[in-house]
């Protein structure tokens, strides 16, 4: 990712190489069995993870082959291990807040290596509540100009609980409560809208202008963040 921009985030999984794209799917993989064994069941409609990993997997043109076969391990004997979810808050390069999100079968590995990290790239593990007060925990998504009309879309938008809806050159985006993700998601669905992301998101209050010299260190930490196998999504405050 870039900074907070989210358009450079949608581009940069589009156009993920072979390699790259193996481990978004991976991640996308776990996310989805994590999913369907703390949900109980593998019905999207009652399981709304389920729902939103699937939504990451559609997003991320995860063939549905990938993802039926993904269920089915998930719903058998398939996941023997117990996955615990964290946060990390953290200081980066300039001062930059970023918010790291990620499931791990072994915590203490798993902060050894994230404190490794944070070494070798000018990172700080910030106090509790520190960088999380700093964002707000918002339901987005993002759809492309070639995917609806302004109009229907703003309609949708309206009536199924949105608290905002932007215009940008690239395309819509619309933010809800996460409490009304689900309704939003199901009335896109309904109206055959696809999203080019969708996902229960932290979104920065205001952002931090970054310099083009501490740019490609703030890049190089979120880059190496992102790359962990434990992580699911970084988000920051960087304007770069």
């Amino acid at each position: 990712m870039s900074g907070h921009n989210k358009w450079s985030k949608v581009k940069r999984l589009k156009g993920a190489v072979d390699a790259k794209r193996s481990k978004v799917f991976a991640k996308i993989a776990r996310e989805i069995m994590v999913a369907v064994k703390a949900g109980g069941n593998s019905d999207p409609d009652s399981n709304p993870r389920l729902r939103m990993a699937l939504l990451k997997a559609r997003s991320a043109n995860m063939p549905s082959d990938n993802v039926d076969r993904v269920i089915k391990k998930a719903t058998g004997d398939g996941l023997s291990v117990t996955y615990e979810d964290l946060v990390y808050e953290i200081y980066g390069p300039g001062g930059v807040a970023i918010l790291v999100e990620l499931s791990t079968d072994n915590r203490n590995r798993t902060s050894a290596e994230i404190r490794a990290i944070l070494t070798r790239n000018q990172g700080t593990i910030a106090t509790a509540g520190a960088v999380t007060r700093l964002f707000q925990h918002k339901g987005q998504f993002i759809i492309e100009k070639e995917s609806a009309l302004e109009e229907q879309l703003m309609e949708i938008a309206v009536n199924a609980g949105a608290e905002d809806f932007r215009v940008e050159e690239e395309g819509y985006e619309i933010i809800v409560p996460p409490s009304d993700f689900d309704e939003m998601s199901k009335a896109l669905d309904k109206a055959g809208i696809t999203c080019a992301s969708a996902t229960i998101t932290h979104l920065p209050e205001l952002v931090v202008p970054v310099s083009s010299e501490m740019a490609e260190m703030v890049q190089k930490l979120l880059d190496a963040l992102e790359d962990h196998d434990d992580v699911k999504e970084v988000f920051s405050n960087a304007d770069m």
